[in-house]
């Protein structure tokens, strides 16, 4: 009888432990986000769909902490990128329209 009731203990420790391996290995993997990982499988790990999306989100690497931040500055160099080439395209027309005047007299 007791045989049985520590084999059912360590049978119900394993799937509890299967239940929540997502949140676990978010939790080994230091992820950000673990607390949310670990509700979103609580909530809706009892379905497939939901067990393995907390799994995938789990093995994904963290994200940038300044994402934001990291975006305006991407899209300021972008900015700046852009106006130089239009402006660099400007110097060449206007050198090369300045060159055709001098060879063609009108």
């Amino acid at each position: 009888m007791v045989s049985r009731s520590v084999f059912e203990i360590v049978v119900l420790a394993a799937v509890v432990a299967l239940y929540f391996l997502p949140a676990l290995i978010a939790d080994r993997r230091q992820r950000h986000d673990l607390l949310v990982i670990a509700v979103f499988n609580a909530v809706l790990g009892w379905t497939l769909l939901g067990w393995l999306l907390a799994l995938f989100w789990a093995l994904q690497p963290n994200p940038p902490k300044d994402l934001g931040g990291q975006t305006k500055v991407r899209s300021r160099r972008l900015g700046m990128l852009l106006f130089s080439r239009r402006l660099d395209d400007r110097v060449h027309a206007r050198k090369s329209g300045t060159a055709d005047q001098k060879r063609s007299p009108h």
